[in-house]
């Protein structure tokens, strides 16, 4: 089974991408459904993560409050070092009995939606790698418009993660999503065609 990792920086626009790959038959696996599902209330994450983060981070349904833990993660690298402490051996875990289930069912690909794939070095278990890019200009843009994120919070989180050098390092296709969704339909295709020379 071929896996394959995509990544980009917050705001590349790499969701749309897998969700336009899932729409030709390719199971994806998302990192971040992951990620919210392993801190719903109950789990062992959340609680660990209010130990260290304090209550504040819990909305009264009981809910996590992402925007407060955001604030408060990535307000250091220290801080950011402490979430990705709790959450990242749980993703592990999960990501891998979803690729497992996978394999069982006889997919000859999967998608790794991932965004910290460079930071975290999941890179190196992956077949073919692919980053999703946009300018960080353009990024900005579209976070604090979309998703309506302060400016300054958006180049905190940015400067968070790997830099588009670091990932175009391990990148084997590099999409250009500067543009609009149509402008990635001949890119995709182009991917399309190079995965299925692999399974084959």
């Amino acid at each position: 089974m071929l896996k394959i990792g995509l990544t980009g920086g917050i705001g590349s626009g790499k969701s749309t991408m897998a969700a336009l790959l899932s729409q030709h038959g390719l199971r994806v696996i998302d990192a971040d459904a992951i990620a919210r599902e392993i801190v719903e209330p109950g789990q062992p994450a959340l609680t660990e993560l209010v130990e260290h983060f304090g209550s504040e981070i819990i909305q009264s349904d009981g809910q996590l409050d992402r925007a407060r833990l955001a604030q408060l993660a990535f307000s250091s690298p220290e801080e950011t070092e402490v979430l990705n402490r709790i959450t990242h051996p749980r993703i592990a875990q999960e990501t891998q009995r979803r690729f497992d289930e996978a394999e069982r069912d006889g997919e000859t690909a999967i998608i790794y939606d991932m965004p910290l794939l460079v930071e975290n070095g999941h890179y190196h278990d992956m077949d073919l790698n692919v980053v999703v890019e946009v300018d960080r200009e353009e990024r900005i843009r579209r976070l604090t418009t979309s998703r309506g994120l302060a400016k300054d919070d958006v180049k905190r989180r940015i400067a968070a993660q790997a830099t588009d050098g670091e990932r175009r390092a391990v990148a084997d296709v590099i999409i250009d999503n500067n543009g609009s969704v149509e402008d990635l339909r001949p890119q995709i295709k182009k991917l399309l065609n190079r995965i299925a020379s692999y399974s084959t």
